[in-house]
């Protein structure tokens, strides 16, 4: 169940990355379409968990959930969002893929945790794969600001990284609490704050280039990339080590880039195809203890249950 979560989780987040371009171009501001999207997101989500009687809007008093939503969302997505307006879609999803690599040095950090030498040697080779990956972006098809819209997307992950360690703590403090109703309250801090962003620094949407195309990308976004694929992530972040739901940024660029170079003509080259093989071993690598320890303790609990 968790490999089909996490691969279910992979293959929308790969898809959102185009579909955060393709409202961009159609004249959506980036901080406002991003606001309305995890705000609305997390309301839906919050009402329907409410009408369950599973969850209660107080979760939002909380200051885990803010802080959570703060770095999960504000950050990583403000980041991304407006970086998208000069680098391309794939680009943005291989360096969004820096994520992991933050976590482990944050938890080693803070948190005093030694990180096992197979996980940073993981680390060190998925780096070099996103490294090779990065080359296409050398184009320079955004203008003058696509080298600095590429460091704001690695300045986000600081965040996101940050924010996935805060949603394992808000999940081992309030145990009661669903992940969904987490998830939807995080998104709804993530949600105002980005929209209180677009309020300061954005003109109101008044004309669209492209109203359908706008629209249909804020649908997507809201309803299969925020409230399936971030829910997924959360009951994922929940259920395992911290690390492994955001080695995501590591798989779905492959999807991102595929999508980006048949449906929007970014552009493909040879070395893509040599980072992606790297990217993956890293992967592998990184997650190799925790996906061990989450075998041997399904290996037992099959044993536990086929004992008379």
């Amino acid at each position: 169940m968790i490999l089909l979560g996490y691969l279910i989780m992979c293959l929308i987040f790969g898809t959102t990355f185009l579909a955060i371009k393709l409202g961009v171009e159609a004249g959506l501001p980036p901080f406002f379409g991003a606001g309305v999207r995890f705000f609305a997101a997390g309301l839906l989500m919050m009402l329907w968990m409410a009408a369950r009687r599973k969850a209660g809007f107080s979760l939002l008093l909380r200051k885990e959930t803010l802080f959570t939503g703060f770095g999960l969302t504000f950050c990583t997505f403000a980041a991304l969002y407006w970086a998208e307006q000069y680098i391309s879609s794939g680009l943005a999803s291989v360096l969004s893929a820096t994520g992991p690599a933050f976590i482990l040095l944050l938890q080693a950090g803070v948190s005093r945790i030694r990180i096992p030498r197979l996980a940073l040697t993981g680390t060190l080779v998925g780096t070099s794969g996103v490294a090779l990956l990065l080359l296409p972006g050398a184009e320079n098809e955004g203008g003058s600001l696509w080298l600095l819209a590429g460091l704001v997307v690695v300045a986000g992950e600081v965040g996101y990284a940050a924010g996935a360690l805060l949603a394992k703590h808000a999940s081992a403090k309030f145990p009661e609490a669903s992940p969904v109703a987490l998830n939807a309250a995080q998104m709804m801090h993530g949600g105002w704050l980005l929209l209180l962003l677009s309020l300061l620094t954005e003109r109101a949407p008044l004309a669209l280039a492209d109203t359908s195309q706008a629209l249909l990308s804020l649908l997507y976004l809201t309803l299969i990339g925020s409230m399936a694929g971030h829910t997924l992530f959360y009951w994922l972040v929940s259920r395992t080590h911290p690390v492994f739901p955001t080695t995501w940024l590591y798989v779905s660029p492959f999807i991102a880039l595929a999508l980006g170079a048949k449906l929007s003509g970014e552009a493909l080259h040879w070395n893509a195809a040599v980072g992606s093989c790297v990217v993956l071993a890293g992967v592998l690598l990184t997650n190799w203890v925790p996906m061990r320890s989450l075998l041997r303790l399904r290996k037992a609990d099959r044993t536990l249950r086929s004992d008379p």
